[in-house]
């Protein structure tokens, strides 16, 4: 494997974790993600139900957990279903989980082959009581495929129409929003691999250099270093593009008057990294390009001062959105009479503030297992929680996007900036794009 597979003492405790939310006589239930098809016989490449992985580190598909923590026998409270191996499975697709090697990566005792688990899920449904579903409840999800959970549900619910039905995604938004020490460290190791990729492509942003070739650097030296790969799709925009939000064809060529904006993240042990930088194209930034980066890199600053225990994201976004709003009235983007006015009429809906023009997203997202990780935006913060803080300004007719962005960890006292070694102070990447280094 390209890392370590996790510790399975941080599976084991993940999911005492996740028993204590369970109502009596429960039994829940997650399965594997399914392999996307492209065209003719192609498939996607593979990845893991995250909820399924933080319980089990297993990546293989067609896996089911299953757990009832008041089953009347003790082997069948936890329960790992696996798509059975042969010879010709080994040869043409690689050698799967052996039952012995799945105890060992994961802790589960009880492991099954994947057609025993229609006999053994009728047997348990007669003492339990609860049944406890996935879905993917993620604010931001568009589902438009039926997904392997989808089609079990309605299996589930059409042969036991009678039992109590319950969500799952609560639970685990829940758990997963805090991480244990295990965790920040994954989430630490894929920053740095993050940081490694972005000094290696500092001494290559010249005038005349494709987006594209830089985004191969970045692939490269994330394969070099035990990566998997890309955390998400990365977003290497020059110029206008760098307005564009979520920008990621990088086709175009870097020319000297224009900034470029990274946002990228390497992904270490199924868990994410989410960083960007800005950098001018000619090694210089000129002084509207200076202005505008040091009014972001001011916001940043003071909204990571922000992510403390018991601030509600809502309330935090809007403390941002006005740190970015005095910046803009100080850029002569926007003036004190239009911001008095507002003040005044007080718009019910977000998207009519006025600083929305130059900044039309939030300052944050949860980060783990994935690049938008799941949480409960409506719960206050805790301490463990890890937070990208991503302020910027986007001036499209100047086609100047600047967007500055660290991974933040919680702490019961102040805000750890887990990112604090990777330049973003405008001279020093100044003097790192001159230096040759």
């Amino acid at each position: 494997m390209r890392y370590p597979v996790l510790n399975p003492a941080l599976l084991i405790e993940n999911r005492k974790r996740f028993i204590k939310h369970l109502k009596p006589k429960s039994i829940a239930v997650f399965n594997a993600n399914d392999y996307m098809p492209t065209n003719a016989d192609g498939t996607m490449p593979f990845r893991q139900n995250s909820d399924l992985f933080y319980l089990t580190g297993v990546t293989q598909e067609e896996t089911i957990l299953l757990i009832f923590p008041d089953a009347f026998e003790e082997k069948y409270r936890e329960v790992l279903f696996l798509r059975e191996t042969n010879e010709k499975i080994a040869v043409w697709e690689g050698q799967k989980l052996t039952k012995e090697k799945a105890t060992e990566v994961t802790g589960i005792k009880t492991v099954l082959w994947l057609q025993e688990f229609e006999t053994i899920f009728n047997n348990l449904m007669s003492e339990a009581y609860h049944v406890y579903l996935n879905t993917n409840e993620h604010l931001r999800a568009r589902i438009t495929v039926e997904t392997r959970d989808s089609r079990f549900i309605n299996w589930c619910k059409a042969k036991y129409p009678l039992h109590c039905y319950e969500r799952l995604a609560p639970v685990m938004h829940r758990l997963r929003a805090i991480k244990s020490p295990a965790e920040v460290e994954l989430v630490k190791t894929a920053i740095g691999i993050t940081g490694k990729a972005f000094r290696r492509i500092i001494p290559l942003i010249k005038p005349g250099i494709m987006e594209y070739k830089i985004e191969a650097e970045l692939s490269h030296e994330f394969t070099i270093n035990h990566s998997r790969g890309h955390a998400y799709e990365p977003i290497i925009a020059s110029g206008f593009n760098a307005c564009v939000l979520h920008y990621n064809q990088n086709e175009n060529e870097c020319k000297k008057e224009h900034v470029l904006l990274l946002d990228f993240g390497a992904e270490y042990g199924n868990y994410a990294s989410d960083l960007t930088r800005c950098l001018p194209v000619s090694g210089r930034f000129t002084k509207r390009q200076k202005d505008v980066y040091n009014a972001v890199l001011r916001v940043l600053k003071q909204a990571t001062k922000l992510l403390v225990p018991g601030t509600i994201l809502k309330e935090y976004n809007d403390k941002v959105g006005l740190l970015v709003q005095k910046e803009l009235v100080d850029l002569k983007l926007l003036s004190l009479a239009d911001v008095k006015k507002q003040e005044k009429e007080k718009p019910q809906e977000e998207e009519k503030l006025i600083y929305k023009k130059y900044y039309p997203h939030k300052a944050s997202h949860f980060l783990g297992l994935d690049v938008h990780d799941v949480g409960l935006w409506t719960q206050p913060i805790q301490a463990g929680m890890i937070f990208t803080c991503e302020p910027g300004i986007y001036i499209r007719k100047e086609k100047l996007g600047i967007r500055l962005e660290n991974d933040i960890l919680v702490t019961k006292n102040e805000p750890v900036n887990l990112m604090e070694s990777i330049p973003i102070e405008a001279e020093e990447i100044e003097e790192l794009m001159n230096s040759g280094k």
